[in-house]
């Protein structure tokens, strides 16, 4: 199943890397989006099926935090499963965000392995199956 994921972050540099892991870990990708911070990500889910959200948490104008907290006044947290992919996770933080909606939480620097089995768990892939 191709899947139609939307990419907040702030730096391009970051997206593209994303990008590329899950191009090397094989998920399959129907639309690629992209954002630059929480607003322009609420825009995209508002006009746009979306899948699945990979979300940095510090970001200009609307952080992660504030996307979650948005997606979940508008419904949207339930059905739209949000991995956050940050360098800024304290403990306290990654529970906070977790009992917000948040499915997981990848740690950067990441491999494309460690993407491909959050997508996999997170969107109920059985790879056994492929």
């Amino acid at each position: 199943m191709a899947f139609n994921i939307l990419l907040v972050d702030d730096s391009a540099t970051v997206r593209a890397v994303i990008t590329k892991a899950l191009k090397l870990a094989g998920v399959d990708i129907n639309e690629l989006h992209q954002a630059g911070n929480g607003q322009e990500a609420l825009e995209v889910l508002e006009k746009d099926w979306v899948d699945l959200v990979f979300c940095d948490i510090s970001m200009p104008v609307m952080d992660g935090e504030e996307l979650v907290t948005a997606m979940n006044e508008k419904g949207m947290i339930d059905s739209i499963p949000v991995i956050i992919v940050s360098s800024a996770g304290s403990e306290p933080r990654v529970a906070s965000l977790k009992a917000k909606g948040v499915r997981d939480y990848v740690q950067k620097p990441f491999t494309p392995e460690r993407i491909r089995e959050v997508v996999d768990q997170v969107m109920g892939v059985n790879q056994d199956a492929e």
